[in-house]
């Protein structure tokens, strides 16, 4: 910007710029902020037929009814395990595949793993949940009749109704189908790399091993920081569709119930809207603190967002 010019000035210059960025703006205004008017409900005794304004105001009512809720341990301890198992397994097994993938060197292998690792992310969990209810079910479920076959159950397992199996499952789950789609970013970080440090560590007598923790890591340092300070803002958010699909089975409520399936048995189902919005508002407060905590640890390392 030249000195004296305003913003507004600026911002006129660049008007065809800035009105591609309207329609997103709009969509962003009308589908994520202008809904946060809603969570002035969390403190009301909200009524659908009284509406926002009608509904007596009770103030932290419903964030003392959460904090003293029975369930609250169950749900507090299934929402924090499950995100730590998401993250701990989850959040490294893409950078692994990309890294792995970055070693082939048969291109048209190479495609077909990728292929065949991305197609599970475009399938909706609805698909996936049946596939694998099927797969693991007691009747005709390849893994009962697998392991059958081979001497090492005797009769089938229902492992979709015994808590212990329950977050093996899903974790495995959702490592299967998320794995291949979130290493692109990776990839593209790695293809970013100068060739050249490769072919200097080469002539240096450097492993491909000692290239990969020497060179390839610390390169794409930054896009997995950015990732995990967004991985960790996220802590509280265990899954919705994937415990509400898989964990259908009441006996499984004991370690598949999280924040989200809480807030929507308590809103949806239950029509404790009020309630279901003060569980919600605390989640996403919680979040916001994890994020900055997150963000304020990665900036000592260059590599924050903002």
């Amino acid at each position: 910007m030249k000195p004296g010019k305003t913003k507004v000035a600026a911002w006129l210059q660049q008007w065809d710029l800035q009105l591609m960025v309207l329609p997103a703006l709009v969509l962003i205004l009308i589908f994520s902020y202008f809904p946060m008017y809603g969570v002035i409900i969390a403190f009301q005794d909200y009524s659908v037929f009284k509406g926002f304004a009608a509904s007596p105001w009770v103030g932290f009512k419903h964030f003392v009814d959460f904090f003293q809720a029975p369930e609250l341990g169950v749900v507090m301890r299934n929402t924090i395990v499950i995100s730590f198992l998401k993250l701990a397994i989850g959040f490294p097994a893409p950078i692994i595949l990309a890294i792995l993938l970055n070693e082939v060197k048969n291109m048209f292998f190479k495609r077909i793993v990728q292929t065949v690792s991305y197609l599970p992310y475009f399938l909706s969990w609805v698909i996936v949940a049946n596939f694998v209810i099927s797969l693991l079910s007691t009747d005709n479920g390849s893994v009962n009749i697998f392991l059958q076959k081979i001497g090492v159950i005797d009769e089938p397992i229902p492992y979709l109704s015994v808590t212990e199996y329950f977050w093996t499952i899903l974790v495995t789950t959702n490592v299967w189908k998320e794995i291949g789609f979130a290493s692109i970013v990776y990839l593209a970080a790695i293809a970013s790399i100068d060739p050249h440090l490769y072919e200097s560590a080469a002539i240096d007598g450097a492993s491909r091993f000692r290239m990969t923790y020497l060179i390839t890591f610390p390169c794409i340092l930054p896009v997995v920081m950015i990732f995990s300070i967004l991985a960790i803002g996220n802590l509280l958010n265990a899954g919705f569709e994937d415990l509400l699909l898989l964990g259908v089975n009441p006996a499984l409520r004991d370690v598949s119930e999280v924040l989200d399936t809480y807030v929507y048995r308590m809103g949806i189902t239950l029509n404790r809207y009020s309630f279901a919005t003060a569980v919600g508002l605390f989640k996403a407060i919680v979040s916001v603190g994890l994020l900055t905590l997150a963000n304020y640890l990665a900036r000592r390392t260059g590599n924050s967002l903002w």
